[in-house]
């Protein structure tokens, strides 16, 4: 499985020639827009940041994890190619809800590797979420804070679900400097075995760490 990082919250996945965009931004959002033609796009939630599908080439399955425009959870069991699709319902916010409304976790599942994007979770997991979530390789978790968890409620989501890499997203760089998130470093503080590693990488079921690491992926 191969993992490019657009910037935000947004990613490509490729699996034996088969590609996956995750949250793709718009183009307020000081990005370069991704030059991709998946065969899927997955989507979190329905905010701008998160679902401008219109930016993948191509005539690509859309997957939604919220239905009725962002008003419920959608029921997500799907096959692209190689990869399993599955999500896992949770919120925006720590008031279930109330604030941002809903969430959808995501989990792909290619080659022994399962990979989950959080989309902008904004809470800790309950004993549910981690047991519908299972084992979790790979975790692209927010670290920026006010619109999502922040460094501390992502460290105990960590915690929560033990992955051997750790990739973290939604945070404060030079192109959304004005935006009220916080920036990487506060996330990274104190923190070994972190390791910065362009704007791909990829994963296999064998070559997983054997103990947790962090994985900082640039914007390509």
């Amino acid at each position: 499985m191969k993992l490019v990082y657009h910037g935000h919250a947004c990613f490509s996945i490729e699996a034996n020639g088969t590609s996956i965009l995750i949250d793709p931004f718009n183009d307020t959002c000081g990005y370069p827009m991704p030059d991709v033609t998946p065969a899927a796009v997955v989507v979190s939630h329905e905010h701008f940041d998160h679902n401008y599908v219109q930016v993948a080439k191509g005539a690509p399955k859309v997957i939604r994890g919220l239905k009725d425009g962002g008003k419920d959870w959608a029921q997500v069991n799907e096959k692209v190619g190689p990869v399993a699709i599955t999500t896992v319902r949770t919120y925006h916010d720590p008031s279930e809800g109330s604030q941002r409304g809903k969430n959808a976790m995501t989990v792909f599942e290619s080659g022994g590797v399962r990979l989950v994007h959080t989309g902008d979770l904004g809470h800790p997991l309950s004993s549910g979420h981690v047991k519908a979530l299972g084992r979790v390789d790979v975790l692209l978790v927010p670290v920026g804070g006010f619109y999502t968890i922040g460094p501390r409620e992502a460290d105990e989501v960590i915690g929560q679900l033990n992955p051997k890499v750790v990739i973290p997203m939604h945070y404060k760089t030079p192109v959304n400097e004005s935006w009220p998130i916080g920036p990487l470093d506060e996330f990274l503080k104190g923190k070994s075995r972190v390791k910065r590693i362009g704007g791909s990488t990829s994963f296999t079921e064998a070559a997983l760490p054997k103990d947790q690491e962090i994985w900082v992926l640039s914007a390509g």
